[in-house]
């Protein structure tokens, strides 16, 4: 793509590493700064709408949400203003922090922007023995935990499939999450908004408030930063929909399409030209494996706990 309308360059455009996705880049020029974005259009895990997702954010952006400014959305390539911005540690962030990405939530989920209509939900993939026996023929390093984990895999598979969603759905941000986040000031900026799209309203409530709320793993839950996500959304206007499974279940199939996707990856055995590099392809397989049959099989404690606070 044709990038000369950004400016002259000072200075080589030089990749930022640790996408978990698609491949960023940053070039500066005598108009600024810029976040230049490799699509991976190769082995996506659903269909990116590059210009639905584009209007969303310019609707979002002048509607005051925090994030970069859109600049450009092409076939291979996005272009964003570039923000500078702490990257959040992994630990529960700060309640005054969750309680601003509740309102900025509610934010979102009142613009008036059109979407087409959504595709009936396919079922979560269940081929998890299939992937345990190949990954045990070429030697992943993981085979072996895959393997162990195979009925439990199948078992969240089913949950996710059979989960009532109680609704609305809503069009949102749908992968608010740590390492999509900038504190600027103490203050959220919300980045990476590819997969943006309609979801049931529990599911987003849910994924966004835990992940802010724990550490890497399940020891650390801070209950009180889990319910200022919701306390903010309420503040900011929005209703909360009634309490149930419904509201982890979308976190859960998406990460276990997440970990799926990656050991697909690790099963070739060849870096691909776009998207994550192969070993962080492996380490996502590796956290996915470990991090995914624990929140499972604690997800009745985790309701208890989270509901009763």
């Amino acid at each position: 793509m044709d990038l000369s309308f950004l400016g002259e360059p000072t200075g080589p455009m030089t990749r930022v590493r640790g996408g978990f996705a698609n491949r960023l880049y940053r070039l500066d020029t005598d108009q600024g700064s810029f976040a230049v974005k490799e699509l991976n259009l190769l082995d996506r895990r659903e269909i990116y709408r590059t210009e639905d997702v584009f209007r969303f954010e310019q609707a979002a952006f002048a509607a005051g949400v925090p994030m970069p400014e859109p600049i450009l959305a092409g076939d291979h390539t996005l272009v964003h203003r570039w923000v500078d911005g702490e990257k959040l540690p992994e630990a529960p962030v700060p309640a005054e922090y969750a309680f601003e990405i509740g309102g900025i939530l509610a934010r979102l989920h009142t613009l008036d922007v059109a979407w087409p209509a959504a595709p009936i939900q396919e079922s979560v993939p269940r081929d998890w023995p299939t992937l345990a026996e190949r990954a045990t023929a070429t030697g992943q390093p993981w085979a072996g935990e895959l393997a162990r984990q195979v009925e439990t895999l199948l078992a969240m598979a089913r949950f996710v499939d059979t989960c009532e969603r109680p609704g609305p759905a809503v069009l949102t941000h749908r992968d608010i999450q740590p390492w999509n986040l900038l504190s600027r000031k103490g203050r959220p900026v919300l980045l990476d908004w590819e997969l943006s799209g309609m979801l049931d309203l529990a599911g987003e409530l849910g994924s966004t408030a835990l992940s802010l709320a724990k550490g890497p793993g399940l020891d650390d839950i801070r209950p009180a930063v889990f319910r200022s996500v919701l306390d903010g959304y309420v503040a900011a206007g929005g209703t909360l929909p009634p309490w149930g499974p419904s509201w982890f279940a979308f976190m859960i199939g998406g990460r276990l399409g997440f970990t799926r996707w990656n050991i697909l990856r690790c099963l070739s055995g060849v870096e691909a030209d776009t998207g994550p590099d192969l070993a962080l392809s492996h380490e996502s397989v590796r956290n996915g494996l470990r991090g995914l049959p624990d929140l499972f099989v604690r997800l009745p404690q985790l309701q208890e706990m989270l509901m009763s606070e």
